[in-house]
């Protein structure tokens, strides 16, 4: 199994956000994530400092949301939405679309679902519960309790 390390992940996004600026063709999961960091002006700077970003600390204490954290959390519900995993998430994602109005706004709706599954698993050293995921994604729609 690949278990990239902490400075891999973000070595993967700087990389990517890179070849875009450079005009590089980029495929697959690099050319997402860059198309993902294009739509996080926020985290331009950072990135800019090149292979610094690669070591600097984000805690909850500084109150700042670890960039690289949310990017990957972004890929990662991209990723579930092209192949429908869990099975039910591309119907729920197209809901919270149809009700936010654009797409950057109905991810960070699915971001904080999964973020909230992922804190649980972590928490209770389990696996994330796809049910509970999609039952969150529901009541961000209105569809569900």
């Amino acid at each position: 199994m690949f278990a990239p390390s902490r400075e891999d992940v973000r070595r993967f996004f700087l990389t990517a956000w890179e070849a875009l600026q450079s005009g590089h063709a980029l495929e697959g999961n690099s050319a997402i994530a860059a198309q993902i960091v294009a739509r996080h002006p926020e985290y331009h700077a950072l990135l800019a400092t090149g292979e610094a970003a690669t070591t600097q600390a984000f805690t909850p204490e500084q109150g700042q949301t670890n960039p690289f954290l949310h990017l990957s959390l972004h890929l990662a519900v991209e990723e579930q939405l092209a192949i429908d995993q869990p099975p039910g998430i591309r119907e729920c994602y197209f809901a919270l679309l149809r009700r936010q109005g654009n797409e950057h706004d109905a991810q960070h709706d699915v971001l904080e679902c999964l973020g909230e599954i992922l804190w649980h698993a972590q928490r209770h050293a389990g696996a994330p519960d796809a049910e509970a995921y999609l039952a969150c994604l529901r009541r961000r729609t209105g569809a569900g309790p």
